[in-house]
Parts: C-alpha cells; structure tokens; sequence
C-alpha cells in the first residue's frame, strides 16, 4: 500500500520504519498510535507524552535541526511540516534519508487525514481508525451544542507574542478551530502572524481578546494588565489545544466547547 504526503509524495507501509519527528503535535500522536519504541529521534519542543518521549534523542528544535545528529540515528523516515519546518532542512534530509514525509493540516478536519496517514505508513491502521472515530464523535458533540444553542458570532484578537505584539490571520490552523465556534479573526495585514498595534480602529473591531498560552508564556497577570489597558474583555486560552493538531486536536474539540459555553 502506498499513502501520499501534503507534497504529493508517495511513501509504502514500513512496519519497521525508523522514526524522526521534527512536529511535536505529531510527536505525541506518534506516540499515540503506538509508535514510540521507533521513534528514535524528535525535537526539544516534543514535549508530551513526558514520560515516554524522555527516552528519545533530541536533534535541536524544528527550526534549528542538527542533520548530524539525525545522520547519526539513521532514520527510515523524517517527519516534517511545512510551516513548523525549514524547507532547506527538508531538502538537506532528502539526501540522506529515504523518506521525509511531509504533513499540512490546515483544518480541524485535516487531522482524520493525518492520522490516517501516520497509521497507513506505520502500520498501526486500527489505532489510527479508532483514534479517527474518538475524533468524529467529539467534532458532533461539537456541533451538535453549536445547533442546540446558537451564538451570535464575534470577533477574537488571538495574540501569540508581545514586543512586538503579534497575531494570526484567518489563513492559520488556530483561526479554523476558532471558526468551528463562530469566532473569526479580525484581518490585520499581510503574513499569517501579523504585527498589530492598540489602535482604536482595531479596538473597535474586537469583541474579545485571547492571550494564548504559548507560543509565548502569557499568564493571569497579562490579561488582568492589558484588560485595564484597552477595555475589553480578555481571557487566557490554552495554545496547546488549539493550535497542536494531532492527539491534542481531540481535547481541543472538547476545549472549544467549554469556550462556546462560557
């Protein structure tokens, strides 16, 4: 059998793959499906499951990649991402190991493909349906209480760092998972993760602002600061859950719904 990465290229079922994963949402999906004995390298931002991936070599982060230390490990497989990853870092693994498989997820739906892919190539195809049910079953419950209780739609800066401050664009994997909630973004200028300043035309846009948990540490005390600041309502949201597809996608739908109720 043979599956099809987000760059069209063809990768056949490798019960015995040696694996390097340089996505750490793919990390713990990995790890999910039963994998985790051939995960033999992934990067410092893989950081769950904590206990398993402790065991597992790190080979730098997924912009900074040490392709010595992945030569070294002699992988079958690297798994890469195309806005997580460098494609000169791509390209420089291509001519040394056989297989770079390269994943998009771009929509929350995007991850029964993921997985499947990750099971089809790996072998582990029943763990990957199983975890695709869990996965439809959450997405109804999702919109099922979308039906049962309407809410107007509305308008979230979702901000990702400070000095400079900066956001998302609708065109991001976080703003699909806010829409699946009526929440859109508002549009701040070129780049999926544009600079923006407090300005009162962008104020008057906004119904809400979300300080994201990562990638930058945003805590309690940003948002009782900048609530003080601007004047409108400000809460901290887990970055994890709503911007890690994979495993994480699943507690993400059934994160988005205690938002929707809120």
């Amino acid at each position: 059998m043979i599956y099809t990465d987000a760059l069209g290229q063809a990768h056949p079922a490798d019960p015995g793959a040696r694996i390097v994963s340089l996505v750490p949402s793919i990390t713990e999906l990995l790890c999910e499906l039963g994998l985790a004995a051939q995960l033999v390298g992934r990067t410092g931002f893989c950081i769950h499951p904590a206990d398993t991936v402790r065991a597992i070599a790190k080979v730098g982060g997924t912009k900074d990649v040490n392709l010595g230390k992945i030569r070294a490990l002699a992988p079958t497989h690297v798994i890469a991402n195309i806005d997580e990853n460098e494609k000169p870092t791509a390209d420089a693994l291509a001519e040394f190991v056989p297989h770079v498989v390269v994943t998009h997820p771009l929509a929350p739906r995007d991850n029964l493909a993921l997985a499947r892919l990750m099971g089809g190539i790996f072998c582990t195809q029943e763990k990957a349906e199983a975890w695709c049910a869990a996965f439809e079953a959450e997405y109804a419950a999702l919109q099922a209480l979308r039906q049962a209780a309407p809410a107007p739609g509305q308008t979230v800066l979702y901000c990702i760092w400070q000095d400079p401050w900066m956001s998302i664009s609708s065109d991001t994997y976080i703003a699909r998972m806010l829409a699946e909630i009526g929440w859109r973004v508002p549009q701040l200028g070129g780049g999926r993760y544009p600079r923006f300043d407090w300005t009162p035309e962008l104020l008057a846009q906004v119904d809400q602002v979300l300080l994201s948990s990562e990638p930058y540490r945003f805590t309690e005390a940003h948002v009782d600061a900048l609530e003080r600041q601007i004047g409108k309502p400000v809460q901290l949201v887990d970055g994890e859950l709503l911007s890690w597809y994979g495993s994480r996608a699943l507690q993400g739908l059934g994160y988005l719904r205690r938002l929707a109720q809120q």
